[in-house]
């Protein structure tokens, strides 16, 4: 009798089962469903990642899953090398200078619009009021040029003259850094005004303010030679 109940027993066991089973859930939906958390006590060290995968968890199914550690190391590489926070523009024509009640005596914006841009996310500016919206706190690397009619003008600097950046922050606007153009005089012929300056520097930022570029000093400068004027700027944040 105990050799054909030790027989069944071998015969049994031999037999494939397929079978789900779960712990903490009654309906398994893996062929081991975890209800729960998971402890191993014992984890063997590896010096290298060649031969070995990754375990990861889907967090939609929360099925675990193998991975190749490349594909880690591709992900990473990518997002460390994508900024979304640049942004550049260029304009050369159709320079008009804007005043907003906002701004501090003599400023005016440089109307730049989205469709000038030559990197980032049309986003980032508004043609409403020709500014960038910071995404999020951080240090900005930010710069700015101007070359006003032929970059040499044949002018007496009075009023300081040049180019700015506003920041606008809840309403209020500041000028945070500035260039005045610079002055050559030739004895006896004439006095001119080197027109072209440009500002390339650091500022912390906070999210949703509004970087505004333009001139200072400009009730002194000549519309009329706007049009030969040539505007560029970039932005685009550094650090936290």
């Amino acid at each position: 009798m105990k050799t054909k109940i030790y027989s069944l027993l071998l015969a049994l066991s031999v037999i494939p089962v397929f079978s789900q089973v779960g712990i903490n859930t009654s309906t398994p939906a893996a062929t081991l469903d975890i209800n729960g958390t998971l402890k191993v006590r014992d984890t063997p060290m590896v010096t290298a990642l060649p031969g070995y995968e990754v375990m990861a968890v889907n967090q939609g199914t929360f099925q675990v899953a193998k991975i190749d550690p490349q594909v880690i190391i591709d992900a990473a590489t990518a997002a460390s090398g994508t900024n979304t926070t640049v942004y550049s523009a260029k304009k050369s024509t159709g320079i008009t200078l804007l005043s907003l009640g906002l701004f501090p005596a003599g400023f005016k914006a440089v109307n730049f619009l989205a469709a000038e841009r030559s990197v980032g996310d049309a986003a980032l500016f508004s043609d409403t009021d020709n500014t960038y919206t910071i995404p999020s706190n951080g240090v900005y690397a930010v710069g700015f040029t101007f070359r006003y009619g032929s970059g040499l003008q044949a002018a007496i600097l009075t009023n300081t003259p040049g180019i700015g950046i506003l920041r606008n922050r809840a309403g209020v606007g500041t000028i945070i850094d500035g260039r005045v153009f610079s002055g050559l005089t030739i004895p006896l012929v004439l006095s001119l005004t080197i027109s072209e300056s440009s500002i390339s520097s650091l500022y912390p930022f906070q999210t949703g303010d509004k970087i505004s570029f333009g001139l200072t000093g400009s009730s002194v400068l000549d519309v009329g030679l706007l049009g030969a004027s040539i505007g560029s700027f970039y932005i685009y944040k550094v650090s936290n």
